[in-house]
């Protein structure tokens, strides 16, 4: 097929949810086949929603959506459903084939070791770690092999090695590849043009280039549209001050002050609609809960070594102040051991009784989805403030709009920004952070890392995302990976 042709083009399209807000405002791009594209846009601008749009779970409000003849489609969502956690992983990859095979087992096997991924199909999805259900969500996806792939943050979760398999897939996928991702080493690595989605004027501009340079770009062409502004601004002013002059004189004057007033229209309409920067949060402060005694012990931890749960002693003790940094693969038992120490379920690690503990989990399971964004916030807190509620939201880009929208409803990034505003207001003697970087704009990371580096309680976090690690400063580590060696 020819690289020119199509295979996916919006034509005005304008999509709005029941709030009557515009995601998309007369929107117009098209995407050529057999090529990998980034999408790229501030939290809640609604790529999400643009990729629901293109698989057609969502109708547009007005435009038109054309496909290439026949073109098939699939998504791979950032979240599993948790509609899913009670199926087999065998059960799961066959509900994405309209037809199961006979040879369904190997189908798998073999879509499984594209994602650097081995588990026996009769194990449910609940009992998967995030990393491990961030596989097989990728898996459900490529198994179907469609025409357009749609990969919605497909690096949450993941560790290098899964990062670097799937960075090989989609150079070596023969078609069209769309990415949602903040990762920007991630997206330089294959990305050979961008659609940037702006969260203002719902329009979508397509970029040649790797995602680096489109970032560039557009910084540049936001500084020469200001630029232009300015001295359009200055010419306009120019002249109204010159015809308030001459519109009182008679004659020629009274001539040239109208030619001086088209003048100034002409100035006004060459004015440049800039473009504005995606916002940026603001600094922020977690306060910490004042604990003389020690806040956790852990004093054995269990590691899975090929899909076993093997215990091992350990000796972590935490005090206020003390962070401690949880490594080691996909499905070791990294998100098992802060799961069981928060629901209080591990005999082995504990939390002090009385200590406020804010946990922010990979799936926001933690958080009421059917509560308002406001009501979230005022629930943390013992008396909640108004004022003070929207002042913290603010700050977290949650403005009144946002307050007034139920969690479930938020995007995937927005959630995370509110589950650091609910820290804010909680003032917890405990933060555990499992992956807290998911779906997070790469713009909000440095603020955050300096918060939660400044934090003076007690931190446990896991993260494969480096760059953000090599952002904090942790005083105890304890690697999970060294102690399956002393399994081995």
């Amino acid at each position: 097929m020819s690289q020119t042709n199509s295979v996916v083009r919006f034509d005005t399209v304008t999509f709005a949810y029941d709030d009557g807000k515009n995601t998309l405002n007369e929107a117009s791009f098209s995407a050529r086949e057999n090529t990998k594209y980034a999408l790229m846009g501030q939290n809640g601008a609604g790529k999400s929603t643009l990729f629901k749009l293109i698989a057609g779970e969502l109708a547009p409000t007005s435009g038109k959506i054309h496909l290439a003849h026949g073109a098939t489609i699939a998504i791979a969502k950032q979240v599993m459903d948790r509609e899913h956690h009670e199926k087999t992983v065998r059960a799961y990859l066959s509900s994405a084939l309209t037809e199961v095979p006979r040879n369904i087992d190997k189908r798998i096997t073999e879509t499984l070791e594209v994602v650097n991924f081995a588990v026996p199909l009769e194990k449910t999805v609940g009992e998967l770690s995030g990393g491990q259900q961030a596989r097989l969500l990728l898996a459900h996806a490529l198994i179907q092999e469609p025409d357009i792939l749609l990969l919605d943050e497909p690096t949450n979760n993941l560790d290098a090695e899964g990062i670097g398999y799937l960075t090989a897939f989609i150079l070596m996928y023969p078609k069209t590849v769309l990415v949602i991702s903040h990762d920007a080493d991630f997206l330089n690595s294959f990305t050979e043009g961008v659609f940037h989605l702006d969260v203002y004027t719902g329009k979508v501009d397509k970029y040649d280039g790797n995602y680096t340079d489109v970032v560039e770009e557009i910084s540049a062409r936001v500084e020469r549209e200001r630029a232009k502004n300015a001295q359009l601004l200055k010419t306009i002013q120019d002249r109204k001050d010159k015809v308030n002059f001459f519109s009182h004189k008679g004659g020629k004057m009274r001539k040239l002050a109208s030619k001086l007033r088209d003048e100034i229209k002409e100035a006004e309409e060459n004015m440049v609609g800039v473009r504005r920067d995606d916002k940026t949060i603001r600094d922020f402060i977690i306060p910490a809960e004042e604990w003389k005694e020690e806040v956790v012990t852990i004093d054995a931890v269990k590691v899975m070594l090929d899909h076993e749960p093997h215990q091992v002693n350990v000796e972590v003790r935490l005090r206020r102040k003390n962070h401690l940094l949880v490594k080691g693969p996909n499905g070791i038992g990294k998100s098992t051991l802060l799961r069981s120490l928060a629901d209080g379920t591990n005999s082995d690690a504990k939390i002090a009784e009385g200590v406020k503990v804010g946990y922010y989990r990979q799936d926001f399971s933690g958080i009421d989805f059917s509560q308002t964004a406001y009501d979230s916030l005022a629930s943390i807190m013992d008396v909640p403030d108004e004022e003070h509620i929207r002042h913290i939201a603010s700050v977290f880009l949650l403005s009144r709009p946002e307050l007034a929208t139920t969690v479930g409803s938020l995007s995937e990034g927005q959630k995370g920004l509110l589950c650091f505003a609910r820290f804010v207001l909680q003032e917890p003697g405990l933060i555990i952070l499992d992956e807290p970087t998911n779906h997070i704009n790469f713009r909000h990371i440095p603020i955050i890392a300096k918060a939660i580096n400044a934090y003076e309680g007690s931190l446990i976090v896991v993260s494969h995302a480096e760059e953000f690690v090599s952002q904090l400063v942790f005083d105890q580590e304890l690697d999970l990976s060294h102690l399956m060696k002393k399994i081995a």
